[in-house]
């Protein structure tokens, strides 16, 4: 056999031997899969880069070198951030022969968050962000001002350098610090403009957890929100004050406490409201652990002990009354616990949830000792936290009823719905999805329209229960809410284990109208608030039914929204045809809503995501609330925006 042939036959019969390997040098990993490090080269994955250049500012501001940080988003599509920390070195490393910048800005692993003496607690991706941002990047420029001189290198099509580092001249009188410009790839990236109210929101958390730290934000762009200064002395304190402001406090004071030891830091603030949800947001070097972790666990355990302490050394609870559980002390509570570690141990590439359990005693201690001391000194607000959880108690009491009573019942005997869940064939739920649509006229249509294989479809009537102003007890009476228990079968509240839901896509199916856009919301907000890990962990999308239909030739075009068939348009100068506008899902028949909504080759799906937490309960209370005023400044800043991830 010859050498061709041999080929041929390794390569029919599956085999392969290393001359079949290929290596990736330098920063072509990223670029051949940026989702791996970016988490999705989508809007989400966009304002990644953003984070991860100001997360090293961030850290130099941890690290007590750094006080002030500017943004600008420039006019021809860039993004520049200047701070005025340590800068990056300029010398050469002996080992590498190499900059410290080219080092940051050209190897994945190379920076000095690795147990060396530049950084005692650091966020970003330890040493993979910036060099990320250059390999994702059409051009990068980075200056840096140090030992009086400014020093600059440029890189090009995903972190080629045009030439070495070199001093351009005289840093200005006194400063010093790096400046990190670029422009993300359009070939990469599905869009490349930034979203201004994104990045607002992601700076001013970055100010609330670090005291005095002023962050200023410019968009150069056309149209543009004026320029915007945060900065916090109060920090945390401030951060929980803005949160409850969205809601009714039960007092003024806000609970605070901060405690360092060798191996770590804790600062916990905590303020509660008359509201019945717990938002309860951890941060560990600065990096929002959506999923809670050790120090969450911590605080909770912590606050659940000193709180029973409090109210039985008060006589608020008598020797025949039970210990308060902690769901009951946290109800209505607003809380921040940000932690610093040296070494964090994340779990996951997102770094949703922090597992060094060493922070989880340290947490716990610190709210024993503190906490404590907090409820002596403020006995008026001892008093009104007992209260309300002594309150709360007594409608866990008759939740429990409730829950035990939705429990019993099978998602089949739809909850007393006048539409019942039709359940799909598939009991493997990675595969199985569950519809809920709005209304019985296009439960009736999607039944149809569905493949009974692996689609479900749940009818709901209406607009369900605000659960941002109801008690769980209430909302477990609710029929709609209890259809919805039943169905996803996976419990609610502290109960639910999203380990065990029936379906991994649990779809809201609503009419591409105002109403439908409430009902939306009304849905999440319930998500958000008692399914939590749902939305966590990517199972909650959003239908994109059509709002408009035309006819071109002997074919029906659907179009999801005015943008789209301004484009059409743009797209057809000649049409003549008549736009048809949808007013319901009820006005298609089985097979249009079949085509266009729910066939997976056809449909748009919007994947709701938590970047956030501490955002998502803002939103959800201004939405929901009480605060007209608020909610209309919210909706006006915010039209035609939805951040949800296009799946």
């Amino acid at each position: 056999m010859s050498k061709v042939e041999e080929e041929q036959v390794s390569t029919l019969d599956g085999r392969y031997s290393a001359k079949d390997m290929s290596v990736l040098e330098g920063l072509d990993p990223v670029r051949k899969r940026p989702g791996m490090y970016i988490g999705s080269t989508g809007p989400t994955g966009l304002h990644h880069l953003v984070w991860e250049v100001v997360d090293n500012s961030v850290d130099e501001a941890m690290a007590g070198y750094c006080t002030r940080v500017d943004v600008t988003l420039l006019a021809d599509g860039g993004c520049r951030v200047v701070d005025n920390g340590r800068g990056i070195p300029t010398d050469v490393n002996p080992q590498y022969q190499l900059s410290g910048v080219e080092i940051a800005l050209t190897k994945l692993h190379g920076g000095g968050k690795f147990g060396g003496q530049g950084y005692k607690v650091s966020g970003g991706l330890h040493g993979v962000g910036v060099s990320v941002v250059n390999a994702l990047s059409t051009r990068l420029v980075v200056e840096v001002d140090l030992g009086g001189d400014r020093h600059r290198m440029e890189f090009v099509d995903g972190g080629h350098a045009t030439g070495k580092l070199e001093v351009v001249g005289p840093a200005p009188q006194g400063r010093r610090g790096t400046s990190v410009t670029f422009w993300p790839d359009g070939s990469i990236f599905e869009e490349v403009s930034f979203r201004a109210q994104t990045v607002m929101e992601r700076l001013q958390m970055y100010a609330f957890l670090n005291a005095g730290l002023e962050i200023n934000f410019v968009d150069e762009r056309e149209g543009a929100p004026a320029p915007v200064t945060y900065r916090y002395e109060g920090g945390i304190i401030d951060f929980v004050k803005h949160l409850n402001s969205t809601k009714d406090p039960l007092f003024k004071k806000v609970a605070y406490f901060k405690v360092s030891e060798d191996d770590g830091e804790v600062e916990v603030a905590l303020q509660w409201n008359t509201g019945y949800n717990e938002g309860l947001h951890g941060y560990a070097n600065g990096i929002s652990t959506i999923e809670g972790g050790a120090h969450v666990e911590g605080l909770k355990k912590g606050l659940t002990n000193v709180v029973n302490k409090y109210a039985r050394a008060r006589t608020l609870l008598k020797e025949k009354d039970e210990n308060l559980l902690g769901e009951d002390i946290r109800e209505g509570m607003c809380a921040i616990v940000a932690v610093k570690l040296r070494e964090p141990q994340f779990e996951g590439q997102t770094k949703a949830k922090l597992g060094n359990t060493s922070i989880r005693s340290l947490v716990e201690r610190a709210t024993n000792e503190k906490l404590a001391e907090w409820l002596e000194e403020n006995p008026p607000e001892g008093r009104l936290i007992v209260s309300k959880a002594i309150q709360a108690s007594r409608a866990r009491v008759a939740a429990r009823d409730a829950r035990e009573a939705t429990r019993r019942k099978s998602p089949l005997e739809g909850a007393g719905m006048p539409g019942k869940l039709t359940d799909c064939r598939s009991r493997d739920p990675r595969g199985a999805e569950l519809f809920i649509v709005e209304g019985d006229s296009a439960g009736g249509s999607a039944v149809r329209a569905r493949n009974p294989e692996n689609q479900a479809i749940l009818p709901i009537r209406g607009k369900i229960l605000n659960v941002e102003r109801a008690r769980v007890d209430k909302m477990l009476k609710n029929n709609e809410i209890q259809a919805l228990v039943a169905a996803i079968g996976a419990g609610v509240g502290e109960d639910f284990d999203v380990s065990k839901i029936r379906y991994h896509k649990v779809i809201i199916l609503a009419d591409a109208d105002v109403d439908g856009s409430h009902i939306r919301t009304l849905l999440l907000t319930f998500f958000f608030r008692q399914m939590t890990p749902l939305v966590a962990e990517g199972h909650v999308y959003c239908a994109q039914p059509p709002l408009f239909s035309t006819t071109v030739g002997r074919e029906k075009v659907y179009l999801k929204d005015e943008p789209a068939r301004q484009r059409f348009l743009s797209a057809h100068p000649n049409h003549k045809g008549e736009f048809n506008r949808l007013k319901g899902l009820g006005e298609m028949d089985w097979h249009e809503l079949g085509s266009t909504t729910m066939d997976p080759a056809l449909r748009t799906l919007l994947r709701v995501e938590i970047e956030q937490a501490a955002i998502a309960d803002e939103a959800c209370s201004i939405l929901m609330g009480d605060d007209v005023e608020q909610r209309k400044q919210f909706i006006v800043e915010n039209a035609g925006e939805i951040r949800f991830l296009d799946v």
